[in-house]
């Protein structure tokens, strides 16, 4: 099977704009936060955004992304986006944690120190609990052990720092499930072997495309953007040849409707925020006692999830992306009504 993985858009990789502002799943993100908070330290620095979307599973979990935005515009409304998207990846991968997230404005290779990381731990352990960081672009788990000697709400840290390491293990295996069960659900197999070979075979030499259009635009199988958001936008839909989309990165669809044009097109869109949970998945294993192998079970569920969502999706006509929301965003009520009845009494 042919894939093609989108990395064009990590910093250094000649994609350094700002991620597009994207609107990500369920309601728009206006008024709909629980918290958002601006955080400022002269000294080292430090321009940061924290944004809870919801806390009605738990505590709210997401990573520390830090990126040369062009604007403080555009790092708010990439932080609400990203934000909003945990809450749904969360609720999605069964986990006993809302949605948050934040952003840190500027050039990681120029701007990051230990002064800003640890003024930046200072304004998450002001939340109290309410938001758990991690790390994301720009950031590492080298990086949460700076964080953590400021704050005990941090996770995603290294091995000789007590946490479970780089968590991208888990993300790609994630990845390579829901992989799996899309290619079932569309061949009627989830082997994802030997069409690569067939491929070679019949174009010896062939080289990789030198940009996202080109490769959206080969005959393909499996596009699968693993890198910033908006990888699949208007300009590359119609050029899209492969049956299947299924990534790790974020927000890969650029806006509302894309869905759907998708679904017409007949391309199964496996929701990003269901698949490339294996990473998150790690971190909040790691915050009780990290065990790998938990973990990788759990991971390993993103298969039958998957799986369910396109059946949902194709018993009541809506894309997938449509499904997921509507699951996670009920798991996100019932408990959320459930522990504020607990709370409450």
């Amino acid at each position: 099977m042919t894939n093609v993985f989108d990395n064009f858009d990590r910093p250094g990789a000649g994609g350094d704009a700002a991620p597009v502002p994207l609107p990500g799943p369920g309601p728009a993100a206006s008024g709909r936060h629980e918290q958002v908070v601006f955080c400022h330290d002269a000294p080292s620095g430090l321009r940061a955004i924290i944004a809870i979307y919801s806390t009605a599973l738990g505590p709210s979990l997401g990573g520390t992304r830090f990126y040369p935005y062009q604007s403080e515009g555009a790092a708010l409304a990439d932080v609400l986006n990203l934000s909003r998207a945990m809450a749904y990846k969360n609720s999605m991968a069964g986990l006993d944690h809302g949605g948050g997230k934040a952003v840190i404005i500027g050039d990681p290779l120029r701007l990051k120190s230990e002064a800003l990381l640890r003024a930046y731990g200072r304004f998450v352990q002001s939340l109290s609990g309410r938001y758990i960081t991690a790390c994301d672009v720009g950031t590492s788990s080298e990086d949460m052990d700076i964080v953590a000697r400021e704050c005990r709400h941090v996770t995603g840290r290294t091995l000789r720092g007590g946490g479970a390491g780089d968590s991208s293990l888990l993300t790609a295996f994630g990845v390579f499930q829901g992989m799996r069960a899309t290619a079932e659900h569309v061949w009627g197999t989830d082997s994802l072997e030997g069409r690569v070979d067939k491929v070679r075979a019949r174009h010896p030499g062939v080289e990789v495309a030198a940009d996202r259009e080109s490769l959206a635009a080969s005959a393909i199988d499996v596009f699968s953007p693993c890198a910033l958001g908006g990888a699949v936008n208007d300009a590359n839909i119609p050029l899209l040849q492969a049956r299947i989309i299924c990534g790790g990165a974020n927000n890969q669809l650029a806006h509302p409707g894309i869905e759907k044009v998708l679904a017409d097109r007949g391309i199964v869109y496996a929701p990003d925020y269901v698949v490339n949970s294996g990473g998150v998945i790690q971190v909040a294993d790691e915050i009780g006692g990290f065990s790998f192998e938990r973990a990788q079970a759990r991971a390993a569920q993103i298969f039958d999830i998957t799986k369910r969502i396109l059946v949902i999706a194709d018993d009541e006509g809506v894309p997938p992306a449509v499904a997921a929301d509507r699951l996670a965003e009920r798991r996100i009520s019932e408990i959320g009504r459930l522990r504020g009845i607990w709370l409450g009494s």
